[in-house]
């Protein structure tokens, strides 16, 4: 599996999204990705309470432990590679989380519109 180009929505150098907890397709910290990545795992989201409960809700509990997968679970103010059409359904349904993107991966754009991910820059 060989990474795209590490290149953000910005058109610069894709910058580190989470290292704590690593995150990412590669579990690099880099929200990098591949034709393997069927979920483009994208968008550096930073974590919100309202997220990960609408997240939890909709089939993808990424709050509770789960030390089998050594993932501790994750919490407000952790960033994370989400993918691209959550977070649009995240956006379209009211609770979107921020985003970094000098974090966000280009591929991010196929999904959601620089528009859409600059109204949640942090």
């Amino acid at each position: 599996m060989e990474p795209d180009e590490s290149v953000n929505v910005l058109g610069t150098e894709l910058q580190v999204c989470g290292i704590d907890p690593v995150t990412g397709f590669f579990r690099d910290g880099h929200c990098n990705t591949c034709a393997a990545d069927q979920g483009s795992h994208t968008v550096c989201a930073v974590m919100t309470a309202e997220f990960l409960a609408y997240s939890k809700y909709v089939g993808n509990d990424l709050s509770t432990p789960r030390p089998e997968y050594r993932f501790a679970g994750l919490k407000p103010g952790d960033s994370w590679c989400l993918c691209a059409s959550r977070f649009l359904q995240a956006h379209d349904e009211g609770c979107a989380p921020q985003v970094n993107l000098k974090a966000t991966h280009q591929r991010a754009l196929d999904v959601v519109s620089l528009e859409v991910l600059t109204s949640y820059a942090v």
